[in-house]
């Protein structure tokens, strides 16, 4: 069983910086394709960034240049560098893991609030 572990959200200023972390207990995160999401009331989770077990990234085009994404497979953590924050970056953060070990698998953790107000 995989389990996923957010940290690090909280209330930031607009221009200023988070980081997230996502702990993923299990044996499967260095094979698979790691993601951050974020929703708001009322809408769709939607994908932030995404790192594969090569380290390829993708990144949605709102969070270009300002954002980062990185895992460290020894530690078995995911984290999400959030600079130049804004306002409208304010949502909950979810953490993700995709693989295919016989058959597909998905899990998530549970969501980080980000607040981004002066």
């Amino acid at each position: 069983q995989v389990q996923l572990a957010e940290s690090g959200g909280g209330l930031v200023q607009p221009g200023g910086s988070l980081r997230l972390s996502c702990k993923v207990y299990g044996t499967m995160f260095r094979i698979g394709v790691a993601g951050w999401y974020r929703q708001v009331p009322g809408k769709e989770r939607d994908l932030v960034a995404s790192i594969d077990s090569d380290g390829a990234t993708n990144y949605a085009d709102s969070v270009k240049g300002r954002f980062i994404i990185s895992r460290d497979n020894a530690r078995n953590t995911l984290y999400l560098q959030m600079n130049s924050l804004k306002p409208e970056d304010t949502a909950v953060y979810y953490c993700n893991l995709k693989y295919n070990f016989r058959r597909d698998y998905d899990y998530w953790g549970q969501g980080t609030q980000v607040t981004v107000s002066s």
